[in-house]
Order: structure tokens, then C-alpha cells, then sequence
């Protein structure tokens, strides 16, 4: 049990993860950064888990950090400059813990997605939203950078640089529309159906040869920045034999011959 989070099995091998402050539009305070890194860790080990959902409670998905009550870790700007930047770490690695699960992650966007919540969308290998569903990039209308938890790697490989240079600069906000017409989003569902519709390709997923799917995750990840086509073929190619000697992949060859 967590305080902050709901967890779900709602098919094999799937685990649905929906953030629960929806009074706060699912902001990020103290215990939800650290029940969610102790979550995604634990997930990481999870042989059994073969794919994952994240979503938000009631009408948010994330609004970002909670400036109002982040908790006792949250510190102020005469803070050690140490501190501060462990602070900014620790919620950095959500991201990574994102990116870094070896099951593939789905973002079922249901609401406002700004800030962390932003950056933890980017990290996910899929996204899915609601047609009310907005996107923002809110540090940088609070003075701050732009550039944070990831977003400035992982925007402009999703959206390209011109895209990402506007929505960073600007703070503005971006509707479900414009997602999808960015590439930001892979699908435009209505919200009753957003949930649903997450978990149907989270399924599809999990059917599939676990290995197959962790070595092409890690190849997409990894070939984003190839410094050519050579490389991206090499480890395609080492991917290709060590997968095709597997059991599973035996079985399932198998049953289509």
C-alpha cells in the first residue's frame, strides 16, 4: 500500500500505476517522488512484468512539482548550493528510472501534463492522450530553466528542435491536438476511453517474446543517437542472434510454421 499511488494488474504481465493527489492535479510532493522510485526500482526486478501504464487520478496527470507542499525535503534558494542540487537530482532520476525499467513504458495522458509530469511523459516509450489533455513546460515561467528532468534530451528527439525551442521558451501550453500533430503522442483517444484503450496496447505488448521486446526498447533508445548507420546495425544485428536462440522465440516461430 502507498499513499500516494494506485496500483493495478489489470492484464497479465501489466502493471497500471495511476498517481493519486488529484486534489493537487497529481502534483509531485516528497512521498510520491520517493513511493515512485521505490515502485520503479522494484519493477526494474520484476521478471513477471512485462509491460507498464502510468496515468493520473481525476483530471491532472502530473502538474509538476508541488511548490506549495513538497514536504520538509523541499529547500529554498539560500540553501547549500549541494543540497540543491541533490534535490534537483533526486527528482532527475525519476526520469531516469523511467527510461531505465527494461519493460516498456506506455504514458496514458489524461489531463495537465506540465513540468515533472512532462518530463516523466517523455520518458515513457509511449504516449497516449485525451483529447483533454494539455502539455506545459512550467519552470521557465517561474524564472527558472527550461531545461530539466531530462526534457531538453528527450523533447527534441520526440517533437524535433524547432518544436521543443518554442514550447521551452515559451512555457506555453499545449493542447491534445497540437500533441498529436507534433508526434508527441502516438494516439488521440476520448477520456473515457484513454484508460482502456493504454491497457490494450500495454497487453499486446506483454504477449510478446519479453527479450524481443527489452532489446528493441534498449536499440530505440540507444540508435536515437547512433553515430551512423553502422553502429545502429551492429547492435541491431547482435540483438537479431541473441534473441533468435531463444526458447521462446523457438516456440513461436513454431506455432506460425
Amino acid at each position: 500500500m502507498t499513499e500516494t499511488l494506485e496500483i493495478e494488474t489489470p492484464a497479465p504481465g501489466v502493471v497500471l500505476i495511476r498517481l493519486n493527489r488529484p486534489k493537487q492535479l497529481n502534483a509531485i510532493n516528497e512521498v510520491m517522488r520517493d513511493e515512485l522510485a521505490l515502485l520503479l526500482a522494484s519493477l526494474a526486478r520484476d521478471t513477471s512484468v512485462h509491460a507498464v501504464v502510468i496515468t493520473g487520478a481525476g483530471r491532472g496527470f502530473c502538474s509538476g512539482i508541488d511548490i506549495r507542499d513538497f514536504g520538509p525535503g523541499m529547500l529554498d534558494a539560500q540553501a547549500p548550493a549541494i543540497d540543491r542540487m541533490r534535490f534537483q537530482e533526486a527528482m532527475a532520476g525519476l526520469v531516469r528510472a523511467v527510461a531505465d525499467l527494461p519493460q516498456p513504458v506506455i504514458a496514458a495522458v489524461n489531463g495537465a501534463c506540465v513540468g515533472a509530469g512532462l518530463a516523466l511523459s517523455l520518458a515513457a516509450d509511449i504516449r497516449i492522450c485525451s483529447t483533454a489533455a494539455t502539455f506545459g513546460n512550467a519552470a521557465i515561467l517561474l524564472g527558472l530553466s527550461g531545461a530539466e528532468m531530462g526534457m531538453s534530451y528527450h523533447l527534441p528527439r520526440i517533437v524535433g528542435a524547432g518544436v521543443a525551442a518554442d514550447w521551452m521558451l515559451t512555457g506555453r501550453t499545449v493542447s491534445a491536438e497540437e500533441a498529436d500533430r507534433r508526434g508527441l503522442v502516438s494516439q488521440l483517444v476520448e477520456p473515457e476511453k484513454l484508460v482502456e484503450r493504454s491497457v490494450d496496447v500495454a497487453r499486446g505488448v506483454a504477449e510478446l517474446a519479453p527479450f524481443g521486446v527489452q532489446l528493441t526498447k534498449r536499440a530505440l533508445q540507444v540508435n536515437i543517437a547512433a553515430a551512423g548507420l553502422g553502429p545502429a546495425l551492429e547492435l541491431e544485428n547482435r540483438n537479431q542472434v541473441l534473441s533468435h536462440a531463444t526458447d521462446d522465440a523457438a516456440a513461436r516461430r513454431s506455432s506460425r510454421s
